[in-house]
């Protein structure tokens, strides 16, 4: 009896501990980010603001594992796969561009495992059903960004548009987006362009542009590579408005595009443009502590709109990791379906890019507080007001 007594204490012990450990266990965050390649001045820049996350989420310990996807959508597969199969992540933060994230939802979807992604096509979260409900999103919906867009171009007698964006996802996304605001506010159409990231030269594209004699042109691109359309256009003598999506916020695309650039119209968030928003905009204090701090660490002037996202993932984890825990612990299927659960119930945070109410049909959360206008003036991007 003494020996049996001894050894339910021991088991009885054995449990306790175990259960310790558990409570204990690291909240594993896995990191996709297209640090190299086409996209990497996205990719960086994300990577730059979770370098600066705390060490803990909602008071657990934290484990970020990077890992570069080199612009690569399959790269992103594989990237994704390695961080749930091997080192068995709780949550998937990226990719950073819209085909590595379309491609990313097979896996998160059959592992059960919520992924934050940080593109700007809505296309990943919606409609909320199937494997897409593993899928949140960070940055605003570009349904969001051409509505103010095209509220811009309306108020300041754009009739009519033409268009080139990248030959993919982001562009697919922007044209059907900014026909539909573009349709309810009589705003025409008049000619549609493609081209790919790589792309050494787009002039064959810009002609038949300019040739539809359009009032504006919109560019639908991300990065650097919106750079080439604009200074083709310049240097073919276009000289109406030239507007570009909120993938252009970077300092590398000032840089690269100079003169080119100047007076560049586009729709953006918050942190880009935080120090000359107005003083009542709710998101202006979390934008411009954020802005400082990056700036003060990183240099003058780096802060983009991606860094901006990448900042807000922490405090959506902290909100959700936080009332997950209650139930389950990480490193285990129930903590994974808890979690993105919790990612559904965020009520009026203030992140640095906007305020975000996510519910069971809304996986971004992102209401008009978190889209303005911004124009390029002397090398900066500057808030601008409708």
């Amino acid at each position: 009896m003494k020996s049996y007594k001894k050894k339910i204490s021991g088991l009885a012990a054995l449990g306790a501990l175990l259960l310790a450990t558990a409570a204990q266990a690291d909240i594993k965050v896995g990191i996709d980010l297209s640090s190299t390649g086409p996209a990497a001045v996205i990719g960086i820049t994300s990577k730059n603001a979770m370098l600066m996350w705390p060490a803990t989420i909602a008071g657990q310990k934290a484990d970020y594992i990077f890992l570069d996807d080199a612009s690569d959508p399959g790269a992103a597969v594989r990237n994704i796969r390695k961080l749930i199969n091997e080192d068995h992540v709780d949550v998937i933060v990226g990719p950073n561009i819209t085909p590595a994230a379309m491609a990313a939802l097979d896996p998160v979807a059959e592992s059960q495992t919520p992924m934050i992604t940080l593109i700007g096509s809505a296309s990943v979260v919606e409609p909320q059903e199937g494997k897409k409900v593993w899928a949140y999103k960070m940055a605003q919906t570009d349904s969001a960004m051409a509505d103010v867009m095209t509220r811009y171009m309306s108020n300041h007698n754009v009739k009519t548009v033409g268009f080139i964006g990248f030959a993919d996802g982001y562009g697919e996304s922007w044209l059907n987006e900014f026909s539909k605001f573009a349709a309810l506010r009589h705003i025409q159409l008049v000619a549609t362009e493609r081209y790919n990231r790589t792309d050494a030269s787009v002039t064959g594209q810009i002609l038949k542009l300019m040739a539809a004699k359009p009032d504006a042109i919109l560019i639908a691109g991300a990065g650097t590579p919106t750079v080439l359309p604009q200074r083709t256009l310049i240097e073919r003598g276009f000289k109406g408005p030239i507007y570009q999506t909120h993938g252009i916020a970077t300092p590398e695309f000032i840089k690269l595009g100079g003169k080119d650039v100047e007076g560049t119209l586009f729709p953006t968030q918050p942190v880009v443009v935080a120090r000359t928003l107005p003083a009542d905009h709710p998101a202006k204090k979390a934008a411009l502590a954020f802005t400082n701090e990056y700036e003060a660490k990183y240099g003058p002037g780096s802060v983009t709109q991606f860094a901006g996202d990448a900042a807000g993932v922490y405090p959506r984890l902290q909100d959700a990791v936080a009332r997950a825990l209650k139930t389950a612990q990480p490193g285990t299927p129930a903590f994974r379906t808890a979690l993105r659960d919790e990612l559904e119930h965020a009520h009026e945070l203030v992140v640095p890019n906007g305020v975000v109410n996510t519910s069971p049909k809304d996986h971004v959360g992102l209401d008009q507080r978190a889209s303005v206008m911004g124009i390029i003036k002397n090398g900066k991007f500057v808030y601008l007001s409708q």
